[in-house]
């Protein structure tokens, strides 16, 4: 006897499109079938007559542990940080299942044990699933990069590094919190130990020299405003960076995808990877999608800046190509946020605050930019706020599918609702650098594991909800681009 049965929805499965019927039964999707074959005694309908059904989103790129560790950064004093409950607050409205944070690895002790003691913040705080990269710094020793495979074992074979520090020393917190360089050294040893146990390497790739050596020519010509941090975080910084972690990925074989990519520049040596038939792949913000530096300029323009900067509208554009091409695969949100004043309160290069706060309106404002007004199949949409994501991170079939015998992570879109974003539109803090835009299609019910979450304007479910998923990547996308 089934439990649930979506009707009259064209739905997205990794078939294809098609006007069907979908079976729910617990936690899984256990039938795809024609209109009106299912039996429906018992079951629950949902009549999704006009709507569109999608895989759940898969967030890739949240820090949300981090944010409620001793010493998180906070600006201004009385403006806390959004942690698990609000992140997932903010991914289940918006449509979004599946979260991964990022928590730092430890030197000693039991690596996995330090893994889940950082992310213990999530539990009984989760509206969605949740899983988590895990980081290595200049500060783990050579012991705890060969330990790498306890943490594979124990679920979570994705390794995230930075290439920099991001900001010069006097603007470092020195905390819990997991940011911090990776010299070459201990990153080819990363590379090996990853590509040896069969994980997959997220780069935050910036040349550190070439930007702290920015950071002094902005300080002596006067362009210490906030509203100069492109030049900075600029576009020869990334391209510096990419070439530099591809030569190791060709000298390792380690997969890798590079994070928030934001010039055309990365994006060109994504490509060029891609086309030696290297298993990289590239992430794109939503923020970057929507938004060039320029906006910087306006009198709160803070509150569009993550790490590392927006760049160009020639780059903005050129992102956009790349995510219809195929040459980046999936959209994520980096999403970190505080209040709005917290977040207008640098007023410098160094103090402006990173992180945004897109997890609600990612799958929303993507269906809007990408399906409506340029065209994105409906299947190239899935894959990119979900079903790549799910690939490339180990969750897939079981997420970011609808197919028998994944989880029930869904997402019904209503491509007739059209307005201008509003704060009562939204639900976590008080702001968003979308107010005000015009979207059409937006998420109206959402269901996690069969359960429904959201539904029609009301909130069903609850922060007790969300579970931790183990992860294991498949091999075939770590041979070669798989999508």
């Amino acid at each position: 006897m089934l439990d649930m049965i979506i009707k009259g929805a064209r739905i997205v499965t990794p078939s294809g499109v098609g006007e069907w019927d979908l079976g729910l039964q617990g936690e899984k999707i256990v039938a795809v079938t024609l209109p009106g074959i299912l039996p429906d005694e018992g079951a629950r309908i949902i009549d999704a007559t006009g709507k569109i059904v999608v895989p759940g989103g898969i967030e890739p790129h949240a820090h949300a542990a981090a944010n409620v560790q001793p010493g998180a950064r906070q600006l201004v004093q009385g403006t806390p940080n959004a942690g698990p409950i609000d992140h997932s607050l903010g991914a289940i409205w918006g449509g979004t299942t599946t979260v991964i944070d990022f928590a730092p690895v430890p030197n000693e002790g039991d690596l996995a044990q330090g893994i889940h003691d950082f992310i213990a913040p999530w539990l009984g705080n989760a509206y969605t699933d949740y899983s988590t990269h895990c980081i290595y710094r200049n500060s783990n020793t050579p012991d705890a990069i060969s330990r790498y495979k306890e943490l594979i074992d124990a679920g979570f074979p994705s390794v995230k590094i930075f290439t920099t520090d991001i900001r010069p020393p006097e603007g470092r917190v020195h905390s819990l919190t997991p940011i911090g360089r990776i010299d070459s050294g201990r990153l080819e040893d990363v590379m090996t130990q990853i590509a040896r146990h069969g994980g997959v390497l997220a780069v935050h790739g910036e040349d550190d020299e070439l930007l702290m050596y920015n950071y002094l020519l902005a300080q002596q010509r006067g362009h210490w405003d906030w509203y100069n941090v492109h030049m900075i975080h600029s576009k020869a910084v990334e391209d510096l960076a990419f070439r530099t972690v591809v030569r190791l990925a060709q000298r390792t074989g380690v997969g890798l995808y590079f994070v928030h990519v934001t010039a055309s520049d990365g994006l060109d040596v994504i490509s060029e990877a891609r086309s030696l038939g290297m298993p990289v792949y590239g992430e794109v913000l939503t923020l970057a999608l929507s938004f060039n530096c320029e906006n910087y300029k306006e009198e709160d323009g803070m509150k569009y800046h993550t790490y590392p900067s927006l760049k160009y509208e020639d780059d903005r554009q050129h992102l956009w190509q790349g995510l219809l091409k195929n040459d980046l695969s999936f959209t994520a949100t980096d999403s970190s946020f505080t209040t709005y004043l917290d977040k207008i309160a640098g007023r410098n290069v160094v103090d402006v605050r990173g992180g945004n706060i897109g997890i609600e309106i990612r799958m929303g404002v993507n269906y809007t930019e990408a399906v409506v007004k340029q065209g994105m199949s409906l299947e190239r949409y899935a894959d990119v706020t979900s079903t790549n994501a799910a690939k490339l991170l180990g969750l897939y079939p079981r997420k970011g599918a609808i197919m028998v015998g994944s989880d029930a992570d869904i997402a019904i879109i209503d491509p007739s609702a059209k307005k201008n974003l509003s704060m009562d539109d939204l639900h976590v803090r008080d702001y968003s650098p979308w107010e005000g835009w015009e979207v059409e299609g937006w998420p109206t019910t959402v269901l996690l594991r069969g359960k429904v979450m959201v539904d029609n304007g009301q909130l069903l479910g609850s922060p007790n909800d969300g579970q931790l998923i183990p992860r294991k990547i498949d091999p075939a996308v770590l041979q070669r681009p798989a999508f």
